[in-house]
């Protein structure tokens, strides 16, 4: 069976194409959002915990109305009165490091416990391919597990926007985000940009929903072919009936991804041997500042048009 990670940052569009993925192609999604919220429902030990270290009046509101009932059915049972209010625990671990590797502590080996048992039913009732939707999918050292690693990829000007617009915590009656929670939310994630680089494949969700359609049905298509194809499916077939050729597969295909992502960390975090005449980055800004005073103007500035001798041709260096 492939496993696939499937990532991306806040408003990048993953639950979208998690959406398509489930909807259009019928391949099962693992949602750790949902898990995670399920795993600090009240009458948890997830939800006692939590409630102990950050206090009952800082993230926690009565049960008011019917709907609160019918939406909590594990409170109705435990038969508390109060409710996690996530949008104030949100506002605190958003801007609290420290805190939010607390709850983090609480919740990921819960939600890694309740993946790993998902992943092994649909393993167990044949199905070719499973997606985990896991937005902490790198961070958390969950790429290590997956055959494959999705990023959902948005520039970050979008992101903002995106994440602006929309209801916070996908509470349609709380209040849209500030501008400054909002980048708050950004910034306490991995970058897009670096999770790029653990990616096997990336969607670019920068336009329409038509052009992301496209990108996910070449996606699924590799993937089948991957498996042995579209109908029979041979190969996944063979692991699946033969677990040991699984086993070894996906073993290989791991320990591979992992050389690959090891020698990327290794050249960047190598110093770079500088090429001849290259100058060192301290002295740089002093060259810069004397090649435009030898230019004769402040600034150093060329026309367009203006060749580097100073005489006028007519033609620039986008021209060659």
């Amino acid at each position: 069976m492939l496993i696939v990670g499937l990532t991306g940052g806040i408003a990048s569009g993953k639950s979208t194409v998690s959406k398509i993925l489930s909807e259009k192609h019928w391949i099962p999604i693992i949602d750790a959002d949902l898990i995670a919220r399920e795993v600090i429902e009240p009458g948890t030990k997830g939800f006692e915990l939590v409630v102990n270290h950050f206090g009952r009046d800082r993230v926690c509101r009565r049960r008011e109305s019917t709907k609160d009932r019918d939406d909590d059915a594990s409170a109705s049972a435990s038969g508390t009165e109060w409710l996690l209010d996530r949008a104030a625990l949100g506002e605190i671990i958003f801007n609290d490091p420290s805190e939010r590797r607390f709850l983090n502590s609480i919740i990921h080996p819960r939600v890694k416990k309740e993946i790993l048992n998902r992943t092994i039913k649909y393993w167990l009732t044949g199905h070719w391919c499973v997606i985990l939707d896991v937005p902490l999918l790198i961070e958390a050292g969950m790429w290590r597990w997956v055959g494959e690693v999705v990023v959902v990829y948005v520039n970050e000007k979008l992101q903002l926007s995106r994440l602006i617009s929309r209801p916070p915590l996908g509470d349609s009656n709380a209040a849209p985000l500030t501008e400054s929670q909002a980048k708050a939310r950004i910034s306490s994630q991995m970058s897009l940009g670096e999770k790029l680089d653990y990616s096997t494949f990336v969607l670019d969700n920068s336009g329409s929903i038509g052009d992301l359609n496209v990108q996910i049905d070449k996606l699924v298509q590799r993937w089948k072919v991957s498996q042995g194809g579209n109908y029979f499916g041979w190969w996944w077939r063979l692991c699946w009936v033969v677990p040991p050729v699984g086993l070894a597969a996906g073993t290989m295909v791991l320990l591979g991804r992992w050389l690959k992502i090891s020698k990327m960390k290794k050249r960047k975090n190598a110093p770079r041997r500088r090429g001849r005449g290259e100058v060192d980055g301290r002295y740089r800004n002093n060259e810069q500042i004397e090649l435009r005073e030898m230019n004769g103007r402040p600034g150093g500035r060329r026309r367009m048009g203006e060749s580097v001798g100073g005489g006028s041709t007519g033609e620039s260096i986008l021209d060659e």
